[in-house]
């Protein structure tokens, strides 16, 4: 992938842009994140310096190593965006603008526990919208049950949910998950939505998402 993280990241935004205007909808509807997992911090700063400020990843020690390494960035927010292990919870609690990953109660305790004293975290639930065994996320049909147990802790702020789907090229198929995560939201009361990625952002965009989540379009491939 030719070109700098400052071009890639500008060439990422401008199709935001463009697919926020066929949407009808204003470009600060939808926040980018920039996916850094498994990418160099130096790779981060030149994002940083062409203006990004929300960067997520996948791993809980990665993002806490990361986090310490980039505390010089005033404004960097960090979003957790893979699933997590309860032990791990505590590196998440302490440096994440945001959790994406949210399927486990167990893991909302842990959560609620941590972050007692601090601002509540925001907190996208996944939901597993492909119903595939390999994928982490809670079936539809748990989500009222999950939804009400982890409303009632304090520290969370319960905001959206969140869908990786199955990839495909079938436009229509990839609608229909997106459409289906969008219906989920709006019975629940919740207003965000964080689906998209590299391969399906513009189409996230059309139908509703408010957070997208794009890694390799600019930091390029991963090893």
């Amino acid at each position: 992938m030719s070109g700098s993280v400052a071009e890639r990241l500008a060439a990422v935004r401008e199709r935001v842009a463009a697919a926020c205007a066929r949407a009808g909808r204003p470009v600060e509807s939808v926040t980018l994140v920039a996916v850094s997992k498994l990418k160099p911090a130096a790779l981060i700063r030149e994002a940083y310096a062409a203006g990004q400020r929300d960067f997520g990843e996948n791993y809980a020690q990665e993002l806490r190593d990361k986090a310490a390494e980039l505390a010089d960035l005033e404004g960097l927010r960090w979003h957790a965006i893979g699933p997590l292990q309860t032990n791990k919870v505590k590196y998440v609690a302490r440096v994440a603008g945001g959790f994406h990953a949210l399927d486990r109660l167990e893991v909302a305790k842990e959560m609620s526990k941590r972050r007692e004293g601090t601002s509540p975290l925001p907190c996208y639930v996944e939901v597993n919208v492909g119903g595939e065994d390999t994928k982490s996320g809670l079936e539809p049909g748990a989500l009222g049950d999950f939804l009400a147990e982890a409303r009632a802790l304090p520290g969370l702020q319960l905001v959206g949910l969140m869908s990786l789907p199955p990839p495909t090229d079938d436009e229509a198929r990839a609608r229909g998950y997106f459409q289906t995560l969008r219906e989920l939201a709006r019975t629940h009361g919740l207003p965000g939505l964080s689906m998209g990625t590299t391969h399906d952002f513009e189409l996230a965009i059309q139908e509703g998402a408010t957070v997208v989540r794009v890694g390799t379009a600019i930091f390029g491939e991963r090893a």
